[in-house]
């Protein structure tokens, strides 16, 4: 007897349907779609650079969109030193960018301020916006952005999208 008959499937009554949960398909298209918001303040930018070229290429993952408009994005990439003066505006583009969006603060600087303990460098740009993923290191490796990319996808694909997409509250 055919595995296709003894399993119930019927080839020719449900041919061309996939039958799935309406969260998994919400975040697979996101997933796989993530347009970085670069925001290369200091010397972490030129790793961020290096990741959109042919040795490492972030296009395999859906990344390669980089966008320099706030609302055609959904990934801001914060990059180098955020300075309190440099503050202000990183956060005038995350209210900028539309809902659903991440974070990734890659670099020492981003992450804690680094080496710089004055009273010019803000310690951690996450004083200012949420950040949902942190990439260690100074200056960071490509490798490591590619890693945080890959980190975001999998914390993207274990949301509750259409929860989140179907209710009246907007969450932000």
């Amino acid at each position: 007897m055919d595995t296709c008959k003894k399993a119930g499937f019927d080839a020719v009554n449900e041919q061309g349907f996939i039958y799935t949960q309406l969260d998994a398909i919400i975040n697979w298209v996101r997933s796989n779609s993530i347009w970085p918001q670069p925001m290369g303040l200091a010397c972490c930018a030129i790793e961020l650079m290096a990741v959109g070229g042919s040795r490492f290429d972030i296009g395999r993952f859906g990344s390669e969109v980089m966008r320099f408009s706030p609302r055609q994005s959904d990934c801001m990439i914060v990059s180098g030193t955020v300075t309190y003066k440099m503050a202000g505006s990183v956060r005038r583009v995350y209210e900028q960018m539309a809902a659903p969006k991440w974070v990734i603060a890659m670099g020492a600087c981003a992450c804690s301020g680094g080496m710089f303990r004055t009273y010019s460098v803000l310690q951690g740009v996450d004083k200012i916006i949420p950040v949902d993923v942190y990439v260690a290191g100074c200056p960071t490796r490509p490798e490591a952005l590619i890693d945080a990319l890959l980190r975001l996808q999998g914390k993207i694909r274990s949301e509750h999208s259409a929860k989140n997409l179907f209710s009246r509250k907007q969450t932000v």
